[in-house]
């Protein structure tokens, strides 16, 4: 991927899906490029764009939530480092969580591609989403670990020959989020992010929380439109709209309400 936003890395199913045991690397995918931009902070992906008419109400914050605000906000502003030990022990955990039965041979290595990273160096395409990305597939990873599956190895549904690469989706739903949640603001500007704050309050992991239940909308929107990988704008902007929606509902008092988290299975 190149500085003004570059190519994309589509997953070519094939029958067995990301089958392992004596299955060669070789043969679990084919990748073909792309012409639009999936990742960083200039990517063109219709999610993160913001409409010139919206309304930006200010909504004034409790101390608790102007805390819980700020704390996840430090967690946005942390880059993935490739040499801290932390960060590299995420990424080793992330793959532990994903194939299990098979080892890592190294942090940079051509195993990374049947996770659906671009290259053999997954620190590329954490660019987009910083190290808090890393920290929302991993979360997935350990308190979803069925439909996290799911995903990863695309078990569900009719799909479409080309699919969409799974972590580099992932990097783009953190994304997606922060946009649509307005959290880079100092305070609220929107309604949607003001009821989010009501969430993080009452539990500190709700933006990971939410991360799962958005990839899990977006793989069901992937899926009713049956979509393949050029349609990924179109199935983000869907799936923005429907999160939205839900988050508006009322009766809401978890996320755990939200009609969309009954598509997660632990």
């Amino acid at each position: 991927m190149d500085d003004r936003g570059g190519s994309f890395v589509a997953v070519r199913r094939i029958s067995q899906g990301l089958e392992r045991g004596n299955t060669c690397h070789s043969t679990s995918a084919e990748v073909v490029a792309g012409s639009a931009a999936w990742l960083g902070r200039g990517l063109s992906c219709v999610c993160a764009q913001r409409r010139e008419n919206d309304a930006r109400p200010s909504f004034d914050l409790t101390p608790a939530q102007e805390e819980c605000l700020q704390r996840l906000q430090s967690r946005i502003d942390v880059a993935y480092d490739s040499s801290t030990p932390e960060h590299q022990e995420a990424l080793r955990a992330l793959w532990s969580a994903s194939f299990p039965e098979e080892e890592l041979r190294g942090l940079i290595s051509e195993q990374w591609k049947d996770m659906g990273w671009q290259g053999k160096d997954p620190s590329t395409d954490f660019r987009g989403g910083g190290f808090i990305s890393l920290e929302n597939l991993l979360y997935f990873a350990k308190n979803f670990p069925k439909s996290f599956q799911d995903l990863l190895r695309k078990q569900e549904g009719d799909r479409s020959v080309w699919e969409y690469p799974f972590a580099v989706a992932g990097v783009n739903i953190t994304f997606m989020l922060i946009q649509m949640l307005d959290l880079e603001a100092v305070k609220p500007r929107t309604l949607v992010g003001a009821t989010f704050l009501k969430f993080l309050t009452e539990n500190e992991s709700a933006f990971d929380l939410l991360y799962c239940i958005t990839f899990k909308l977006m793989d069901h929107e992937w899926l009713s439109m049956r979509a393949s990988y050029m349609d990924f704008n179109t199935v983000m902007k869907s799936t923005r709209r429907q999160l939205e929606k839900e988050l508006l509902l009322e009766d809401i008092t978890w996320l755990e309400d939200l009609p969309s988290y009954s598509l997660l299975t632990r």
